[in-house]
């Protein structure tokens, strides 16, 4: 097989799975890897044509980086931020870590502000870090 044939597979392969992702990370490491194919068919050695792809995937991951948190202020706010959940029990009131029903399900929470509620009280939620929401009295804006 050519070497050009190879890291166009790659390529192409690399692009399918950033479908599923949607990071555009493994995007710039496709184009990455054409530009080693690209290399390849012009008739480069293999240390250049790993060069070129190095090359394009460093820019290109910067590129990506760079536009993500330009523009982070921009990014629409999740979908859970200002829902209501339902508090159930503390886990540890001291860490303010608590259980809280929250769309048909038990969830861990980490109640912010200093107030103290009590089973059944309506907090609302103002993001989400993995499987624990942060949650509060005060509805967020």
């Amino acid at each position: 097989m050519e070497p050009y044939l190879a890291w166009i597979i790659v390529a192409l392969a690399l692009a399918i799975v950033e479908m599923l992702s949607g990071t555009f990370y493994l995007l710039m490491l496709g184009i990455a890897a054409f530009g080693g194919a690209a290399a390849a068919y012009f008739g480069f050695d293999f240390p250049i044509q790993s060069m070129v792809a190095a090359a394009v995937a460093i820019a290109g991951c910067y590129g990506v980086y760079e536009y993500r948190s330009r523009n982070a202020a921009r990014q629409m706010a999740p979908v859970d931020t200002g829902q209501p959940a339902s508090f159930e029990s503390w886990i540890d009131a001291r860490a303010r870590l608590a259980r809280v029903r929250y769309r048909g399900a038990t969830w861990d929470a980490h109640v912010s502000g200093s107030e103290t509620p009590t089973a059944g009280a309506v907090l609302y939620v103002v993001k989400s870090n993995g499987n624990t929401l942060e949650v509060s009295a005060q509805r967020p804006a």
